[in-house]
């Protein structure tokens, strides 16, 4: 409060930093402004899975996966928004009994009005996205497209770019294990050559192993690789396998930045629970 000259009061009220409301449309067009849901493959599920759009958003939790303890996880913070990486639906469902996880998923959120969203394979084929932030943790420079569509050559498979510096195959797969942390980096005898040109994709990505080749690639990497793929490609190309949450683990971040820049006053937090299915003894 203040005191005028005349003795009369003035009062000023100071603004208080509120939380924005949003609306979770806004969230969802945000999100889809980046990574296009016709840009996803012919078998995925990505968008909203579970919530209302015209819901009032009060907090988003970001994973990979959407779990029960991932759905507690909001709950204790307050947040009604998961935006995840892998649909937790790929399939219809004829009942929700709370059969599998995934039922049991669908009916927490429910009961607690929690909206569930997913970015999945838009997300791989966009520019920026999840190949894109692998080739950003490990280095790489001139990084674009593997394998790009053919409706849309600026989206598509894969990601290839180079190293500032050569390395070799041992410290690079070391590097690699670390940067990602792989509990078992699965490999081949590669060639025994200086890593230059690195293709990658996140998660099951093996398909994508010829184009690495006929671009010459020194070595690709990704999170599945069947047994006898290594037979096949020995002798042509360094494989690297990482493990699939291993290779997509920092697709919370992609998620994180685009909100705190569509939306810094929305409360946002990655997740702390590791959904990662696959242990190593």
């Amino acid at each position: 409060m203040l005191f005028l000259p005349d003795g009369s009061l003035f009062c000023v009220i100071f603004a208080q930093n509120f939380p924005d409301i949003m609306k979770l449309k806004e969230i969802v067009d945000a999100l889809e402004q980046f990574a296009p849901l016709p840009l996803q493959d012919g078998f995925d599920n990505a968008g909203l899975q579970v919530g209302l759009t015209d819901a009032e958003v009060t907090g988003a939790l970001l994973c990979l996966d959407v779990t029960e303890a991932v759905l507690d996880e909001a709950i204790a913070l307050g947040y009604n928004l998961v935006i995840s990486h892998h649909p937790l639906m790929f399939k219809g469902c004829k009942s929700i009994t709370g059969k599998d996880y995934v039922e049991r998923c669908i009916l927490k959120a429910i009961r607690n009005g929690i909206a569930i969203y997913s970015a999945h394979t838009n997300l791989d084929n966009v520019q920026g996205g999840v190949n894109y932030k692998m080739a950003e943790k490990i280095g790489l420079t001139d990084v674009r497209i593997l394998e790009p569509k053919d409706d849309c050559p600026q989206a598509g498979s894969g990601a290839i770019g180079r190293l500032a510096c050569a390395e070799d195959e041992e410290a690079f797969l070391k590097r690699i294990k670390h940067t990602f942390g792989v509990g078992c980096l699965r490999h081949n005898r590669g060639c025994q050559r200086q890593i230059k040109t690195v293709a990658l994709c996140g998660g099951a990505g093996a398909f994508l192993i010829p184009s690495a080749i006929r671009q010459k690639a020194d070595v690709f990497i990704t999170g599945e690789i069947k047994y006898h793929d290594y037979f096949n490609y020995d002798s042509q190309i360094l494989l690297a396998e990482i493990g699939h949450y291993e290779s997509e683990q920092y697709t919370k971040e992609i998620f994180y930045q685009l909100i705190r820049e569509s939306f810094p006053g929305l409360a946002v937090e990655q997740t702390r629970v590791n959904t990662n299915p696959i242990n190593y003894l």
